[in-house]
């Protein structure tokens, strides 16, 4: 792979643009995906956060629930961030009827675990592997209730699992692409690039 990698963004709803924008800036070659031959170009992909249960749905509609599984299965690098982390969990805690995910997680994870929309919040979030703490935007954010022995969990706030990494598969229960702070999807570049 060259030093430039291509990683999509899984353009079916949510923050797609400002992603875009936290790709280019650590480096990458950043483009939208929403199809299933669009995926089949990209070196890593990026899950925005938007409403897990429509994803699920849009996922299934657009063709790229099983293929995005099969190249997950196959060692696709990808992030997910907040709806993008519970669509990465193999096992959601209270799924609304009919919600599939891409899996790619072995963890648990509890949806809008942090509050509603009105509840949304900012903190500081120290990420192993990050020298300095992280500014976290929760936004009806999940948390992870629990990971199996593979998963690396990478940052905690207030007692309560919000990054995890197992494997080429990374996720965030904040939104790392609102803030402008791009070292979170510097760390994701850098795994698609060195694939590993």
């Amino acid at each position: 792979m060259s030093s430039t990698p291509v990683i999509g963004v899984l353009a079916l709803q949510g923050d797609v643009r400002e992603h875009l924008i936290a790709l280019a800036a650590a480096d990458a070659v950043a483009r939208p995906v929403r199809r299933p031959e669009e995926l089949a170009e990209v070196d890593g992909l990026v899950i925005p956060g938007g409403e897990s249960t429509t994803i699920s749905k849009l996922a299934v509609l657009f063709g790229l629930m099983e293929p995005l599984r099969e190249r997950i299965a196959a060692g696709l690098p990808v992030y997910g961030t907040c709806a993008g982390l519970i669509m990465l969990a193999d096992k959601i805690l209270d799924p609304r009827s009919g919600q599939e995910t891409f899996g790619g997680i072995d963890m648990i994870v509890r949806r809008n675990a942090f509050g509603r929309q009105n509840e949304s919040f900012e903190a500081g979030v120290t990420v192993a592997g990050i020298d300095t703490p992280v500014e976290g935007v929760f936004i009806r954010a999940p948390w992870v209730e629990s990971v199996g022995g593979t998963v690396e969990v990478l940052a905690e706030h207030e007692g309560h699992i919000v990054a995890v990494r197992q494997g080429k598969v990374l996720a965030t229960s904040f939104h790392p692409e609102l803030t402008g702070d791009h070292r979170i999807h510097g760390l994701f570049v850098d795994m698609v690039r060195t694939g590993r």
